[in-house]
């Protein structure tokens, strides 16, 4: 006889091994579940067929005394002896097996050596007419559900020993993952998410369009593309790129394309008016800005300009720099080779009585502390400042970088502003991101310090000549684009924050 065993983590995994092993006539024998997963005992239908009936010999029957009841008759358990007594058919054999199997995992928990041996109702004898046709074969799976199999539970008490009562067989339980139904993904019908992915969805595929519109424009346009990537190496920025070059003439050649730009681009930098300086306008004038970028010096050379040309009584300085180490003593110092002498304020009150007391002089000059564009103290500076005819002009450093100049013009409030002094012009690289940043604001240009030296380092703006010089910027660098960069740069084809009316193009 072939009886194989199979184990498998699951049921199902176990059957579907005995069904490989003895194809679609495999005979489920018992099923269990262990330690190492679920086990199953099969074998194949033709080989429990060929099973034949050996000689009968005498039974043994052993007994067992018990108190308050009769010794029981116990069978053999010899596996042919039974077979040949009871002439069992195949399906017969099963239920002995799983019977004799199911009482020796009882014996084997409880320790009674007689539980193996409990008598098992007699199975029906066969006729001794010749032999039936065999059932007809099923599939594997419906023999299965029809079959009984005991499940071992170790929780379960064990059966009495009073009556000789038949044990009962239980249909055989799948195991706990078989048992619990495959549960679809959860779908979560949210409107928000769906929203939000399809305005992504949205922005994407304008942007794509958007790219593949600059890759077929610059190949129809060749010029345009060349004045693009011109302006992205000069240090302009892609959107003031964009809002300039969709106005170059169509048919203009690629001189009279470059004239058009830089022509554009000059009207559209605010500067002031020749005769109209500071120094020409008078006044209180107030110079803020981030830390380091000149303010200090930016006032010697503006009262330097002012004795030269009304004399040393016309000038007054005043510092609000109380917190750097020196920076009173910076301003006195130039106020000493000047003739000027200079004044400290430490609040709002005082500032008003140095003010009144000035208030003859043609040109107050005002130093401040210098804070960073995130320093949460620019708006107290700016209430210190907040005055009746006082000009609040701010000091950029022309070699900073774009996003740090549109910064430093939002947290000082450009709208607010008198005007705009651009300093270290000497040290910057490239002069397109100030003047990308000075057009964007649409503030005033004052004055241009190009050096340290007092007063000599210091020009009045001219908005074609500061053009002219960002425009003609030579040189390799590490972050000027190639050609084939421009289509990521030009993606959106919108120019937000720029207006360039009519009139300025």
């Amino acid at each position: 006889m072939n009886i194989q065993r199979f184990t498998a983590p699951t049921s199902r995994e176990a059957m579907a091994k005995a069904r490989n092993a003895f194809g679609d006539t495999a005979v489920i024998l018992s099923t269990r579940s262990t330690e190492d997963g679920f086990e199953v005992m099969a074998a194949a239908e033709e080989s429990l067929a060929q099973v034949a009936p050996p000689a009968a010999r005498p039974m043994p029957i052993r007994t067992r005394a018990t108190p308050g009841r009769e010794a029981l008759q116990l069978e053999d358990d010899s596996v042919q002896g039974d077979t040949e007594q009871m002439a069992m058919s195949t399906l017969s054999f099963q239920e002995y097996v799983r019977e004799r199997m199911l009482r020796k995992r009882r014996a084997a928990l409880g320790g009674d050596t007689v539980a193996a041996d409990l008598p098992m109702p007699a199975a029906p004898a066969a006729p001794a007419a010749p032999r039936a046709q065999p059932e007809p074969r099923r599939p594997l799976q419906a023999r299965a559900e029809q079959i009984q199999v005991p499940v071992q539970r170790f929780n379960a008490p064990l059966v009495s020993a009073q009556a000789p009562a038949p044990i009962r067989t239980r249909t055989a339980q799948p195991a706990w993952e078989d048992s619990v139904p495959t549960q679809p993904p959860a779908v979560h019908h949210d409107g928000t998410n769906v929203a939000v992915e399809l305005s992504a969805l949205k922005d994407m595929i304008e942007e794509r369009f958007n790219t593949l519109a600059w890759l077929g424009s610059s190949k129809q346009n060749p010029i345009q593309s060349n004045l693009m990537l011109k302006l992205i190496r000069s240090g302009f920025s892609p959107a003031m790129s964009r809002a300039v070059l969709e106005r170059v003439p169509a048919d203009s050649g690629a001189p009279e394309a470059v004239r058009w730009l830089m022509d554009v681009l000059t009207r559209n930098l605010k500067v002031a008016t020749p005769g109209a300086g500071l120094c020409d306008e008078g006044g209180v004038v107030s110079l803020i800005g981030a830390t380091g970028v000149g303010k200090t010096t930016t006032a010697a050379k503006l009262a330097a300009q002012c004795v030269k040309q009304y004399g040393a009584g016309s000038v007054g300085l005043i510092t609000l720099d109380t917190y750097r180490v020196s920076g009173y003593e910076q301003l006195r110092a130039y106020g000493r080779m000047l003739g000027v002498v200079a004044h400290l304020a430490h609040d709002r009150a005082a500032l008003k009585d140095l003010l009144n007391l000035l208030a003859n002089k043609r040109m107050v000059i005002i130093d401040t502390a210098g804070l960073g564009q995130r320093d949460q103290r620019i708006q107290d500076m700016l209430d210190v400042l907040d005055m009746p005819k006082l000009k609040k002009c701010l000091v950029l450093n022309a070699g900073a970088h774009g996003d740090t100049l549109d910064e430093v013009l939002t947290s000082f409030k450009a709208s607010q502003l008198h005007g705009v002094v651009l300093s270290k012009v000497d040290e910057a690289v490239k002069l397109g991101p100030a003047i990308d940043a000075l057009i964007r604001h649409q503030v005033v240009l004052r004055g241009v310090a190009n050096g340290q030296r007092v007063p000599e380092d210091w020009q009045n703006p001219d908005a074609a000549a500061l053009v002219r010089v960002a425009m003609g910027s030579e040189g390799k660098s590490a972050y000027d684009p190639l050609a084939t960069d421009m289509g990521f740069y030009f993606s959106q084809a919108s120019s937000r924050g720029i207006d360039l009316g009519a009139s300025h193009v």
